[in-house]
């Protein structure tokens, strides 16, 4: 039963108790006659009338004086106040409302916040590819062909590469639900993005998950990235499985990150300050930990035992491998 109709519950039988014991005070009292045992009767009615709504009042004034506060919150949210929360009163039906409207209220206010960041940080990081891209255009009289034509491709190749990563973050932070579901072969998987590089080592255990390979392949070639980039080499990848979950280590020799900035390594746009690679939007560690998130793992940084640095995710192995 729940909490509601039990209150309500206990009122009326309260109510009723008050009325059984009033009767029966009245018949003692006129010895048990028929003719004012119905006049006892009649006058006690007025007289339940008022206990019952004495005792009623309260509880439902209280109901609905939450409600009222939970529909001020939802007129507050709508009208575009998205730090509008309720109250989380007592441990009933109402109470479970405010809790699920103040996790999608939240929610809501987090996406939109992530989105209003996501476009403010891309249209700052959009103008340096196309400012150079202008210049080179203006100087292309006054530079030798191929050179020019050597740093319009990558200005190009770098535009096209952030605007491919907006928009997969975008699309992640869209659609809740996976697009594929298929059996994914992580050793596999991490052998073939190692072939690109160089000074690059893989070793595990086969383990397969469930998921979306392109994701997955997305998520391995940004670790990777990011060691190639910002640590340094030889960097080995390590594949591994415990309790029936998977983890992914990229393992690279580079300075360790001090723990004060280590924190927001996933952080969209988030680039270190103590690098003097500045290349690269920031995005590639964010869309590791949203795609790890996607297939219900986690991301995360820890200092390697010996030296250098470990990226780590892990994911939730296949029931049928």
């Amino acid at each position: 039963m729940s909490r509601l109709y039990l209150r309500f519950y206990l009122t009326v039988l309260a109510s009723l108790l008050a009325f059984a014991l009033i009767l029966l005070v009245l018949w003692h009292l006129d010895g048990g006659g028929p003719v004012s045992h119905r006049v006892s009767t009649l006058m006690a009615l007025p007289l339940v009338a008022v206990i019952v709504s004495i005792t009623a009042y309260p509880i439902t004034r209280r109901l609905t004086r939450r409600l009222e506060r939970l529909q001020s919150a939802v007129e507050l949210l709508g009208a575009g106040n998205l730090a509008s929360r309720v109250t989380v009163e007592g441990n009933d039906e109402v109470a479970r409302l405010a809790i699920s409207f103040n996790r999608a209220a939240g929610r809501i206010e987090e996406l939109i916040g992530a989105h209003k960041t996501l476009l403010a940080n891309a249209s700052h990081e959009l103008r340096t590819p196309l400012t150079r891209i202008r210049l080179s255009v203006d100087l292309i009289a006054n530079v030798a062909e191929q050179e020019c034509k050597r740093g319009l491709e990558q200005d190009i190749a770098e535009l096209d590469h952030l605007i491919d990563e907006i928009l997969l973050a975008s699309r992640l932070d869209a659609i809740v639900e996976a697009d594929i579901d298929e059996e994914v072969d992580l050793l596999g998987l991490a052998a073939e993005e190692c072939a690109r590089y160089d000074d690059v080592q893989v070793e595990g255990v086969p383990i397969v998950v469930r998921g979306d390979a392109r994701l997955l392949r997305r998520l391995l070639r940004n670790l990777l990235d990011n060691a190639m980039r910002y640590g340094a080499p030889p960097v080995a990848v390590n594949i591994s499985e415990n309790d029936a979950v998977a983890e992914i280590v990229v393992h690279d020799h580079g300075r360790i990150i001090p723990p004060h900035l280590s924190g927001r390594l996933f952080e969209p746009f988030y680039r270190r300050p103590d690098t003097v690679h500045h290349s690269g939007a920031g995005l590639g560690l964010a869309l590791v930990s949203q795609i790890a998130k996607r297939h219900r793992g986690t991301a995360h940084y820890r200092e390697a035992p010996d030296s250098g640095n470990c990226f780590c995710v892990t994911l939730p192995t296949s029931p049928h491998q």
